[in-house]
């Protein structure tokens, strides 16, 4: 009986458990994650991996033999010859040194990838943030329309008005309802491109849990200049091109050593002198006119050409990497000046207007003003929080590396 009830309990706890983690948020670490494994574009991305192994197959070939068969009618009659080719100067290992390179590009090129879907997810983690700030954001405007139209009603009620006012109160709340029904329709599309990056069911709004008011933590422009010079996509690139470029340059010097070509064979039925009689020969191409000098310096002129690149490349990254520094730190002290100053000030003025009416000492255009400065510093905020989050995401893919 044990057995069973074991059983039970343990099914009772898996259901509960796996409930409570149907119920939690995805907060941003979470996305990242889901994103790095499940995103379509990188799982396609990551098949190329297969490409490059097949070439580093067909790198290590080595040349198959040929065998031949004659008949004649002259003597020998009939003759049998193996025909090896023979690699020397070291084609092989240059072949494949070349193709060992090639597969680090192809991985290189999947992690520049995988550090492009890491900045869209995290926009669209905070753009849905985002949206559905501003839904609230909408929703409260809404609320603050409907209580002014009903105090404007109270108020024509009591005669204390002119209808003129109710009317005017009315166009308000309609535009308000109409942009809370835009916020709406901005929520759910946002909600399908973080659905999208995340390869979850489009018609889903994902649980995300987290704030856009949550900025990351302050960095310093040498921190992530260093950390930018080890790890930027464009300087990575550049230096796996050099590399490339070496040993493409050590095979077409491998490619000027002519190969060897050996043949072993018999000669049969050659009557009166021999019914069989071993044979053999060795053949080379003499680089006499031509041996590879075009491809050696074609491959030195763009090894030359990469290295000063790279060089140019490390200027260009330092000097991307303070841009989008800067630009960080300028949007970040932006929302802050509004969370700190702007919006508290605005409120204040709104509700000041507000209770004026409500007084009688102001009409109620006043008020209406106030209320769209209010709602429009709101969604002011909202957009420098999404810019300084974005701009965070842009700065970290130049540096090449997570800074959170």
């Amino acid at each position: 009986m044990r057995a069973p009830r074991t059983l039970a309990v343990a099914a009772l706890i898996l259901t509960i458990s796996g409930g409570v983690l149907a119920q939690a948020g995805l907060d941003l670490r979470s996305a990242l994650q889901r994103a790095e494994t499940d995103n379509l574009e990188l799982r396609a991305a990551r098949q190329q991996r297969a490409i490059a192994l097949a070439g580093l197959q067909t790198a290590r070939q080595i040349p198959n033999p040929t065998i031949i068969f004659s008949a004649l009618r002259d003597l020998p009659h009939e003759s049998v010859v193996w025909d090896q080719p023979i690699e020397l100067g070291g084609k092989r290992g240059a072949r494949i040194a070349v193709a060992r390179e090639e597969q680090k590009s192809t991985d290189l090129d999947i992690r520049i990838l995988a550090r492009q879907i890491r900045r869209r997810t995290r926009e669209a983690f905070f753009r849905v943030l985002l949206t559905r700030a501003q839904t609230r954001q909408a929703e409260l405007t809404l609320d603050l329309a409907q209580q002014l139209r009903d105090s404007v009603e109270q108020r024509y009620q009591a005669g204390d008005v002119a209808q003129l006012e109710v009317i005017q109160a009315d166009v308000e709340l309609a535009r308000v309802k109409a942009d809370y029904e835009l916020a709406r329709a901005s929520e759910r599309s946002a909600d399908a491109q973080l659905a999208a990056l995340l390869n979850l069911p489009l018609d889903r709004a994902p649980d995300v849990d987290g704030r856009i008011e949550d900025l990351p933590k302050p960095v310093t422009l040498e921190a992530v200049t260093q950390t930018a010079l080890q790890s930027n996509s464009e300087l990575q690139r550049a230096a796996q091109e050099m590399q490339l470029a070496q040993r493409r340059l050590g095979l077409a010097k491998a490619q000027r050593v002519p190969n060897l070509d050996i043949q072993l064979g018999t000669d049969l039925n050659s009557p009166p002198d021999f019914q069989v009689g071993p044979r053999g020969q060795i053949g080379m191409t003499i680089p006499i006119f031509y041996h590879g000098q075009g491809e050696v310096a074609q491959s030195s002129a763009k090894l030359e050409f990469l290295r000063l690149s790279l060089d140019a490349q490390r200027t260009t990254a330092s000097a991307r990497v303070a841009a989008a520094f800067f630009d960080y730190r300028a949007k970040r002290a932006q929302s802050e000046q509004y969370s700190e100053i702007v919006i508290p000030q605005t409120v204040r003025l709104e509700e000041m207007a507000t209770e004026s009416y409500r007084e009688g000492k102001s009409n109620l255009l006043v008020v209406i003003d106030a209320q769209r400065r209010l709602s429009d510093m709101r969604k002011a905020y909202l957009d420098s929080l999404f810019a300084t989050q974005s701009a965070f995401a842009a700065l970290e893919e130049v540096v090449g590396e997570p800074l959170d």
